[in-house]
């Protein structure tokens, strides 16, 4: 990444670093120490091993993953950090904001580098009086602000089957008093976030009834996550539909143990930054937070000064289509740890076209896919749409964009064109 496309979740410009300051506020100093500086080079042992990450996951493929070389990565997610975090037991809590890395679709949604947050909160038995976790965590819960949100909480704290304890290292009245604190601390998140957007969409439009009256509603759905158990996904009612906004749970006591904090008990969460922005101010497309365009920055200034996004203009598409049968030896499900060419995923030709359009192609589609009933053969088309969301692109160049993508794929992929 050159140095003009810095990271943006530092920058005071964006809007994605507005919605991590929104949501640092409800974790305060000093019980929670905020990391948002973290070198994004790590170690597989950090990015996979720390975490327990079997040798064969598919996370690991360099199909999925950005390796610098066989040891070393681009971090694909905030909680590489973790075990280090808890290893340094410098805080009851901290969140961190980062970019992370990954090779993935072409789309509206998606981006290789986009930024997660993270936030965890822990108890240490051999610090709490009488070592009473449950005690100690309601009386923290005690003293954190209350809401009037609508919530919906139907299902028990835990299930043998869907949602279990960890009762090797977990009471169930441990959990029940850890639950009800994560609860109570992601529910103040949203009716921070959420507010604010409702004042966005006052002062770009006027009092929407849709949003304005009706009243804030959030739900716990059970889930499953690697690193938690019991585990939840926080959905929020916006604008007449269910949302999920980030997903959370009881820390797997193994990290701890890991970490060498074993008594250590407590909750962690992640969210995606630039999803909650783009639902939160109606921000189509996450190319946007990537532009150095000062009609989208200027829209986004501080923390006080959040507006629903404008848009700024809206470019003809330009819609090429690229069709190719795969190495008779090729599957679109492939993959691996191997990298030759004829081993075909969908993420290597999506990264091909990332390299050579950049932000200049909105998404790629699989348009069409036909097996030869003779030969067994795979082909595959996909249409590519290139437009540019600062100007309108000339024909000449889409043409220009759209062959080498043709060449690199035959160089890289070993594909034949149709």
């Amino acid at each position: 990444m050159d140095g003009d496309r810095r990271p943006v979740v530092v920058s005071a410009e964006t809007i994605v670093s507005l919605t991590r300051e929104l949501i640092e506020s409800r974790f305060p100093s000093p019980t929670y120490n905020h990391h948002n500086d973290l070198s994004p080079v790590v170690t597989v042992a950090q990015n996979f091993d720390s975490l327990g990450f079997p040798a064969d996951h598919p996370g690991r493929n360099r199909s999925d993953t950005y390796y610098i070389n066989q040891d070393t990565v681009l971090r694909t997610h905030t909680s590489a950090h973790e075990a280090d975090i808890f290893r340094q037991n410098a805080s009851d809590g901290y969140t961190i904001s980062a970019d992370v890395y990954r090779r993935d679709a072409v789309d509206r949604s998606h981006y290789p580098v986009f930024h997660q947050m993270e936030g965890a909160r822990m108890w240490d038995r051999g610090k709490v009086p009488g070592g009473d976790i449950a005690k100690a965590v309601w009386d923290d819960l005690a003293r954190m602000p209350k809401h009037h949100l609508e919530v919906e909480d139907p299902n028990p704290t835990v299930d043998p089957e869907r949602n279990p304890l960890q009762a090797k290292h977990h009471s169930l009245e441990e959990v029940e008093a850890v639950a009800a604190h994560l609860k109570r601390s992601l529910e103040g998140v949203v009716v921070e976030l959420f507010s604010k957007a409702k004042q966005a969409a006052a002062a770009a439009n006027g009092p929407d009834p849709l949003i304005q009256e009706e009243p804030l509603r959030v739900r716990w759905v059970e889930a499953y996550f690697p690193f938690t158990s019991p585990s939840w996904e926080l959905e929020v009612f916006w604008q007449g539909d269910w949302l999920e906004i980030l997903g959370c749970g009881v820390t797997k006591q193994d990290l701890y143990i890991n970490a060498d904090i074993p008594n250590h008990i407590g909750w962690a969460f992640g969210v995606g930054l630039e999803r909650v922005a783009m639902l939160l101010f109606s921000i189509p497309d996450i190319r946007l937070f990537w532009s150095r365009d000062q009609r989208f920055l200027s829209q986004f200034t501080t923390v006080d000064n959040i507006n629903r996004y404008k848009s700024f203009s809206k470019h003809p598409a330009c819609y090429k289509d690229v069709a190719f049968w795969l190495r008779s030896s090729s599957s679109s499900a492939g993959g691996g740890l191997r990298s030759n060419a004829q081993d075909f995923h969908e993420n290597d030709a999506m990264e091909i076209v990332r390299i050579i359009g950049g932000d200049l192609v909105e998404d790629v589609r699989l348009v069409d896919e036909f097996q030869h009933p003779v030969s067994g053969r795979k082909s595959l088309c996909y249409r590519i749409n290139y437009r540019s969301l600062e100007r309108t692109l000339t024909n000449e160049e889409a043409n220009e964009m759209h062959e080498s993508v043709r060449g690199e794929l035959v160089k890289k992929l070993g594909v034949e064109l149709r």
